[in-house]
């Protein structure tokens, strides 16, 4: 694994506790940890789990005793280390954004193309679709059960960002984490939304905005934020705070999108509701275990009901705990390894792939073209 800060501990968590509760065809060994700072890298590794370390990503790449690399860096560095590793026969598990732009996705995608001949196989971490209740609501729109799809409404709002001292994190910083709110929370409910309503997004009018243009260049570092001074240097914000933009699905269905890290109280509201000529859906990770349904056959006795996805019968849920005890943020990231292990024992193209992924990165060009032409309507 590449990276060992947020996402490093998430997929170390993955890593490490996948295997002891489901059924897996290969055993994963958590063999190397890569990172540039070598004092810190090494307590990583020990409290993470990992049995080496290494100072140069391309060490990881040209060791034999390393099959996948797992790449948890900011998204300036995923096309190099992720092309290098298929070009090595190295499977890939990559975090999302897929890239920092098209074009390096598109090179990721050929990349991963010509490695599948080969017999390597390449995933992108789209963690929020193995959450339960989000696949059961992807299992009851592949069933028919929403009929056509009319309306996809999607947020994620968070609030983390509204402090207009927090420092300048390298997510603020354009050239290494290619765009803001749009890029960092904004392609997790693009990639949802597009999923679960079984169609992609062919065209986009955007808005994208940035409240604090410039913010401390040092301070207290505090989860994904912190605290900065007051007093001392300052540097500019190259990235939106917000992105709000409709949309138009090749299925002819219509979206909302909303992505923010400045809506006050709300700490990590991944939303997504779907209308269709039969029934509606509608989930917040902030309530994760839950999905609300709707089905208009129930008329004139019909609302909204809400379902448990703590059922053995549910997505993932069977290998946990008794029904009604409830699953967390970690273990989506769990369920990642499981299907990329399962399916590379099968060999078997993992989802998201590249080229899913790559579609996303397609629609966050497509918004920023259109929030930098006055929110023109623009074809993805």
């Amino acid at each position: 694994m590449v990276g060992y800060a947020f996402m490093g501990a998430a997929h170390s968590h993955a890593w490490r506790t996948a295997p002891r509760f489901f059924d897996l065809p290969l055993a994963p060994q958590m063999t190397a940890l890569a990172g540039r700072d070598a004092d810190r890298l090494t307590a990583a590794a020990a409290k993470l789990g990992w049995d080496s370390t290494e100072t140069d990503w391309r060490r990881l790449v040209e060791r034999d005793d390393i099959d996948l690399v797992d790449i948890c860096v900011p998204g300036n560095l995923h096309a190099e280390i992720a092309i290098a590793a298929l070009e090595a026969g190295k499977h890939v598990l990559c975090e999302k954004p897929l890239a920092n732009s098209v074009e390096e996705a598109e090179a990721m995608t050929a990349a991963a193309e010509a490695a599948k001949a080969h017999g390597a196989l390449a995933m992108c971490g789209f963690s929020y679709r193995r959450t339960p209740a989000l696949s059961l609501a992807k299992r009851l729109v592949d069933s028919g059960a929403l009929g056509e799809i009319r309306h996809v409404r999607a947020q994620y709002l968070q609030d983390w960002l509204t402090d207009e001292n927090a420092p300048l994190t390298w997510r603020l910083d354009k050239s290494k984490s290619g765009s803001g709110s749009l890029g960092d929370i904004g392609a997790h409910i693009i990639d949802a939304a597009q999923w679960i309503a079984g169609s992609d997004v062919t065209g986009v009018s955007a808005i994208l905005e940035t409240f604090v243009k410039e913010r401390p260049v040092g301070g207290d570092f505090v989860g994904l934020g912190g605290h900065g001074g007051t007093d001392g240097p300052k540097g500019p914000v190259t990235v939106d705070d917000a992105a709000v933009f409709t949309a138009r699905f090749a299925n002819n269905a219509v979206g909302v999108f909303e992505a923010t890290r400045f809506a006050l109280g709300r700490k990590n509201a991944m939303r997504l509701e779907l209308n269709g000529s039969k029934a509606s859906l509608a989930f917040d990770f902030e309530d994760m275990n839950s999905l609300w349904f709707y089905d208009a056959a129930d008329e004139p006795n019909a609302g909204f009901r809400k379902i448990q996805a703590t059922e053995p019968e549910h997505p993932y849920t069977g290998n946990w705990w008794p029904v009604g005890h409830g699953l967390g943020y970690e273990h989506g990231f769990t369920h990642q390894v499981v299907d990329l292990v399962n399916a590379i024992g099968a060999g078997e193209q993992p989802t998201p792939s590249f080229a899913d992924s790559l579609q996303v990165q397609k629609v966050l060009a497509a918004v920023e073209a259109s929030a930098a032409d006055e929110s023109r309507w623009t074809r993805v």
